[in-house]
């Protein structure tokens, strides 16, 4: 199939294809006599994989070295299971954060009623918090 129709197919844009061509994710394809790439059911199957893999919070660099693995015959489940493990620290670490924002926000908007009028001030609510952390 033709790069138009893997892209339809899969909806990649046909600009993510030949990215992921350049930068070593997907394999130069067979092209016709008149130059056109043509792709095969294996490039359907590492592009839904490189996809998923993106989905899931895996970075291009890494998944370019699962795929490295396997093309070395080398099982990457035991670099996926780290990057897994990584990626929920990550997650775990950002939804700390985001609780904090919101009880942070939460307490604020308690407080609007109060500093929202302050004279000489051009937002009460953020100055408090700019103060608060400068």
């Amino acid at each position: 199939m033709r790069i138009g129709e893997l892209g339809e197919r899969l909806g990649v844009n046909t600009k993510t294809i030949r990215y992921y061509e350049s930068i070593g994710l997907v394999p130069e394809p067979e092209r016709t006599s008149s130059g056109y790439r043509i792709y095969s059911e294996a490039d359907v199957e590492r592009l839904v994989f490189i996809k998923s893999a993106q989905r899931l919070g895996l970075a291009l660099d890494e998944v370019r070295e699962i795929l490295a693995l396997r093309e070395r015959g080398e099982a990457p489940c035991d670099y996926v299971r780290d990057l897994i493990s990584q990626e929920l620290a990550d997650i775990d670490r950002r939804l700390e954060e985001l609780q904090s924002l919101r009880q942070e926000l939460a307490a604020l908007e308690r407080r609007a009623q109060d500093t929202a009028g302050a004279k000489g001030s051009i937002c009460g609510l953020i100055e408090h918090v700019r103060q608060k952390s400068v």
